[in-house]
């Protein structure tokens, strides 16, 4: 019985193994055919990844940025109205145009965004 095992344990390995062998043999060809053309488009396909990475980035840190300004936009226009409620009609105009100025800048890098992503 023992014996009967370790044949049937010894063909697997054995058919295995030449299975694992005979694709890397097939994939060789295509290996050895990189022309120079071919090498340029790889070089290229490469450098997708860091555009996405940028891309990400970019967006990320623009949203964080407006956010941090958009909320000190906010506490300042509060605190303005808080410590002269009667200021509250001249306050209100320029804290909406300072809103107004820092989501366009979040939506530029949105848009930078896009236009790397559409590079990859």
């Amino acid at each position: 019985m023992d014996n009967c095992k370790a044949k049937i344990t010894v063909m697997l390995t054995t058919v295995l193994s030449i299975l694992a062998v005979s694709t890397l043999a097939f994939a060789q060809d295509d290996a050895i055919k990189v022309t120079a053309e071919n090498a340029i488009n790889l070089a290229k396909a490469g450098t997708g990844g860091w555009m996405a990475i940028g891309a990400g980035l970019a967006i990320g840190l623009a949203a964080l940025g407006g956010a941090l300004g958009q909320g000190r936009a906010a506490s300042s226009a509060l605190d303005g109205i808080a410590r002269n409620p009667g200021s509250a009609d001249k306050v209100f105009t320029p804290y909406i145009l300072g809103l107004v100025l820092i989501e366009s800048l979040v939506i530029y890098a949105l848009l930078i965004a896009f236009l790397l992503q559409g590079k990859i």
